[in-house]
């Protein structure tokens, strides 16, 4: 009986914000949409590396988990505003650059890996939640480095205009006084550092350190070390206060998560051949429950 009220009531919370989505989405005044219904293009802000949620293909196309989701808005703005001929065009941005972009204007919305953060909301808006994860430490097998407090030495490889980058400058002065940090361009340039010797550990998302190893021929050789050190919702970026294109992205994913389609779409990002990735109870939750949870470090007295 537990479980059917709990049920009834996840699916009223979802109808409820249908409704909701709905509702704004036909009332706020018009921000990226006129400019969409003008130009009938939307501009999509993807990542290179981040695997397997937005990646640029083989074929040199955007592609991923991210990039699928915001496909399924496209798909919707064609229908609500009558532009079957609607052109989706891609930037492919960094970590450093995805915040500049949409709010410079030359994005739309960005598609990637960006965690919902309570800093980050002070520049741009974020959409409900389309992925937790959690921040670890990637290193050698035989580095001897089993979570933070067994990097004594050596640099840390970063990836620039991430909360790993925030993180880890905040723990430098406490925790990491005896080791360097380096900043590098992509999650990929950070990764080669630590392939080549010049770093001992490289923090980030753990799907993102998968999403990496899965690609690597001696992934065996590397550990995700350690407790999580964060708490990371992920979800897509647009402008602040770009209300009405925000509704119609939240709108989009309601529906995805409660006719149970999402299922199917992550499964196919997720549980490859060469990644395995099981849905985790946060995220589960998220697609159950929609929100907009902001990240947090699980460090005490340090923030994202």
């Amino acid at each position: 009986m537990l479980y059917i009220l709990s049920r009834l009531s996840s699916g009223l919370a979802i109808a409820g914000l249908l409704v909701a989505s709905s509702v704004a989405y036909a009332q706020t005044p018009a921000d990226s949409l006129a400019r969409i219904r003008q130009t009938q293009t939307i501009t999509i802000a993807n990542r290179e590396a981040s695997r397997p949620f937005s990646f640029v293909d083989e074929k040199g196309q955007a592609s991923g988990y991210s990039v699928e989701l915001c496909q399924r808005v496209v798909e919707r703005l064609r229908k609500d505003l009558k532009l079957p001929n609607l052109k989706a065009q891609y930037i492919t941005v960094s970590g450093a650059e995805r915040i500049p972009k949409i709010k410079s204007g030359e994005a739309d919305m960005e598609c990637g890996s960006t965690t919902n953060t309570k800093a980050r909301q002070e520049q741009v808006s974020f959409s409900y939640t389309i992925f937790v994860a959690g921040m670890k430490i990637l290193t050698r097998k035989n580095s001897g480095i089993t979570d933070l407090r067994t990097i004594t030495n050596g640099s840390i490889a970063l990836s620039k205009g991430t909360t790993s980058e925030k993180l880890f400058s905040q723990l430098r002065d406490q925790e990491l006084r005896t080791t360097e940090l380096k900043s590098y361009p992509s999650n990929t340039e950070a990764l080669k550092a630590l392939q080549a010797g010049k770093a001992v550990a490289f923090p980030q998302d753990d799907v993102l350190l998968s999403g990496l190893l899965s690609t690597l021929p001696d992934r065996d050789q590397y550990a995700l070390a350690g407790d999580y050190l964060s708490i990371e919702p992920y979800a897509i970026m647009v402008r602040k206060d770009d209300n009405e294109l925000r509704s119609a992205i939240d709108k989009t994913l309601v529906e995805l998560y409660a006719s149970g389609e999402i299922n199917r779409i992550y499964d196919k990002w997720f549980n490859t051949s060469s990644l395995q990735v099981p849905m985790s109870r946060l995220t589960r939750e998220a697609f159950t429950r929609p929100a907009k949870d902001s990240g947090f470090a699980k460090v005490l007295g340090y923030t994202l």
